[in-house]
């Protein structure tokens, strides 16, 4: 029996964490769950799989939810605030911990978790992104296990030999025998759009993802291409890739081939599957075993055709910006995320047009990258916060488009 805490279980990720948990109720147990402003959600969700807490964001959310809870006849703690995710990610009693928690507010209760020794399951993709370097330094020095659950890296973990996926540190790519890794990329909504028309695009278009059904954020940030940038970036750190190490982005619209590895051999090895979150939750839960994950079988006839193509760095400059703050190094990469952060929240509340995204965030990232530094964490969080400040100030600045 395995105890698990899952930070953002109302998200999408959550929701299909807790569908495979349901699954084997002998094997999983939730501990403790948390949730931001869903909390109706959040209540049945206690209700249902009866953690023993649950954990908001702030002292109002924790009483509100204390209410739904005592009305359902609910046992489950109300704890809130940032210590208290850190608090049920490090308990004794937990075995894993499913960190889904969008943005940088789920790096600290991530590296907690990492720091204990937990087995991590990460899909937050901003812990690698902001503190990349320190995170991974605390997986190795605490021995904690690290699954990563992004479609696209769980496949890349799939498809490296087994040795190297158990600690890529101990040894690199090369020594792998691995030429490049391949990220995939459905493309997103816009990907055949006319580039005039997407000054135009609204948050709804933005969000209705051809293939995935995601949260508004990173819908946000897939039809931007910034998701696939972050995720290079991830990479780099997850897979021990160098710096400047050949990591390619591929266009492929069918989101089938969810990532490739190409050996130097000239192998090229692929993780294939149906566009289904619950594949990468249910194999990281289960690793090194595979279970039913309720997730239909891949239906080659229905597919027809695999198409790839190169990415339109014209039409999706974001992905540019993300490999040059790679190439950067330093605070670049936590710069680069706090700008698209705020820059896709003035998007959503419609102070800010899809085209002026990667502006604002290359703005940012020339006032701020050559006065931040990266030496430790509390550098790197105010390389993050003054990146906000300079992003907000920047927004307020300029017009809508």
């Amino acid at each position: 029996m395995q105890k698990i805490t899952i930070l953002g279980s109302t998200g999408s990720i959550g929701v299909n964490t807790l569908d495979v948990i349901a699954r084997y109720p002998e094997r999983y147990q939730v501990f403790a769950l948390s949730g931001a402003s869903q909390l109706e959600k959040l209540a049945q969700q206690c209700v249902q799989f009866k953690p023993r807490f649950a954990v908001v964001l702030d002292a109002i959310s924790a009483q509100t939810l204390a209410v739904l809870l005592k009305e359902k006849g609910s046992a489950t703690e109300v704890l809130w605030g940032a210590s208290a995710l850190s608090d049920v990610s490090c308990a004794t009693e937990v075995d894993a911990v499913m960190a889904a928690i969008v943005g940088a507010a789920g790096m600290q209760p991530t590296l907690d978790a990492a720091r204990a020794g937990k087995r991590i399951l990460l899909a937050n993709k901003e812990t690698l992104v902001l503190a990349g370097a320190l995170f991974m330094d605390a997986v190795r020095e605490s021995g904690a296990a690290l699954l990563p659950i992004d479609s696209e890296h769980n496949a890349i973990f799939q498809v490296l030999p087994p040795f190297y996926r158990e600690n890529p540190y101990a040894a690199n790519l090369q020594a792998a025998g691995v030429k490049r890794i391949l990220l995939t990329a459905s493309g997103g909504p816009f990907r055949t759009m006319p580039q005039a028309e997407l000054q135009h695009v609204t948050p709804d278009q933005a969000c209705k993802h051809p293939n995935w059904s995601m949260g508004r954020k990173i819908s946000v940030d897939s039809a931007s291409l910034m998701n696939k940038g972050l995720e290079v970036i991830e990479a780099r750190w997850l897979f021990n890739a160098p710096e400047k190490s050949d990591i390619s982005v591929i266009v492929h619209p069918q989101s089938v081939v969810h990532s490739m590895v190409e050996y130097m051999d000239g192998s090229v090895l692929a993780q294939l599957g149906n566009p289904d979150m619950r594949t990468p939750i249910a194999y990281g839960m289960a690793y090194p075993e595979r279970v039913d994950a309720g997730v239909k079988s891949l239906d080659f006839f229905s597919v027809g055709r695999l198409d790839f193509e190169a990415p339109d760095l014209q039409r999706f400059p974001c992905l540019q910006l993300a490999f040059d703050a790679l190439a950067a190094g330093g605070a670049a990469p936590a710069i680069l995320n706090a700008a698209n952060e705020i820059a896709v929240e003035g998007f959503l509340n419609k102070s800010l047009c899809f085209t002026n995204i990667p502006r604002l965030i290359d703005a940012v990232l020339n006032e701020c990258t050559h006065r931040a530094t990266a030496e430790s964490l509390g550098a790197l969080l105010a390389a993050d916060q003054s990146a906000r400040v300079a992003a907000r100030a920047w927004l307020q600045a300029h017009p809508l488009c």
